[in-house]
């Protein structure tokens, strides 16, 4: 019975894009072992999943302060130790879906005699099986990344898999969606629209505040929505003002939930009727629980990421300047974000709530 690890994606979005690849890795590992190698919010997106017998979570070393104090120790695991977990789990396999340098010498130290991953950042020698892109004549072919992780699965032994994603929500983050409700006063079953305004990658995937706001507004007093809209630590400010702008009494926000987990936002996204987002992590909570998803694009690009998905609509206005790839608007007009209207976003909704069919909050 072999023993496999795989080290995942370092963003939300990629990892939950990874979930096919993690199905068939645990199909292939059978009886076996299968390790994943993470970063601590991508443990905390997979929780409640069924795939790991053991995980390893690993955190970059942290950098000493200015004043010369020395850097806080976190729970996880430094990559030394990581090393010597690896070692330790005696393994048969490593499966990079990682692209970086880094990962690849942690598999080669590892002692696996099996080291799986995509060519390219001067890993190649690293790996005992490369993968390679495909290529139209001389030149590489971009696939969205759903595919590329089943290519380098199925190179590790992997038998074909649907590339459907597959997200689950704890019995605590249910509660704390409760919870939620519970504070704003909302029926259980009530018909929600949860708005994603936030991301990672920079203001260049933004669609405007005002745009946000008239958006719930409109969902609120003309589609009979209650209207959520999702946020981070460093967005509590930006829907605060949202939902004041709108003022409505069906629209409100996570902003003044003490905390805001990763869990939380899987679980309000899970029971929402709606999800309408930016390219960030959640979309794809929205995806993989089968949520009817608008996606609103800007510098990203629809291919690389795409899914597959009859209940997510992507949304650009097809710019010659997009996908520019780039954090911040290069040229400074932003058009691509805030020429896409209130209006076409409206009607891409209600295209997507009728080919989905109408849907309430169902929790199992």
């Amino acid at each position: 019975m072999a023993t496999i690890g795989v080290f995942l994606p370092n963003w939300v979005g990629d990892v939950v894009m990874a979930t096919p690849a993690i199905r068939a890795l645990r199909k292939l590992a059978g009886d076996g072992r299968l390790i994943g190698i993470m970063r601590p919010y991508v443990a905390e997106v997979l929780a409640g999943s069924p795939w790991f017998d053991e995980t390893i979570v690993y955190a970059k070393p942290a950098k000493a302060s200015k004043t010369g104090a020395p850097p806080s120790v976190s729970p996880e695991l430094l990559w030394p130790a990581v090393r010597e977990r690896m070692r330790e789990a005696q393994l048969d396999k490593v499966v990079l879906l990682t692209n970086s340098l880094r990962t690849g010498w942690m598999a080669y130290r590892s002692g696996a005699s099996e080291r799986i991953g995509m060519v390219g950042n001067l890993r190649g020698p690293l790996l005992t099986t490369k993968v390679y892109p495909p290529r139209r004549g001389r030149r590489p072919v971009t696939l969205p990344a759903i595919n590329g992780y089943l290519q380098v699965v199925q190179a590790a032994g992997a038998a074909p898999e649907s590339p459907t994603l597959e997200l689950n929500a704890t019995a605590a983050d249910e509660r704390a969606a409760d919870a939620v409700w519970g504070r704003l006063g909302w029926p259980q079953d009530a018909r929600v629209a949860v708005l994603n305004t936030g991301g990672a990658f920079g203001a260049a995937k933004d669609w405007p505040a005002e745009h946000f706001a008239d958006l719930a507004k409109r969902l609120a007093s003309e589609r009979n929505f209650h209207v959520l809209i999702n946020c981070g630590p460093a967005e509590r400010q930006a829907v605060s003002r949202i939902v004041a702008t709108v003022n409505h009494a069906r629209v409100a926000s996570l902003a003044e939930e003490p905390e805001l987990p990763i869990g939380l936002t899987k679980a309000v996204i899970r029971r929402a009727a709606l999800l309408v987002t930016t390219d960030s992590g959640p979309r794809f909570f929205g995806v993989a629980f089968g949520i009817p998803t608008v996606t609103l694009f800007g510098p990203t690009s629809i291919q690389f990421t795409l899914t597959g998905a009859l209940h997510e609509t992507c949304l650009s206005l097809g710019l010659d300047c997009q996908p520019c790839m780039q954090r911040t608007c290069p040229l400074t007009h932003h058009r691509c974000m805030r020429d896409l209207t209130v209006d076409r976003v409206v009607a891409a909704i209600d295209a997507t709530l009728t080919s989905c069919g109408s849907r309430t909050r169902k929790v199992a």
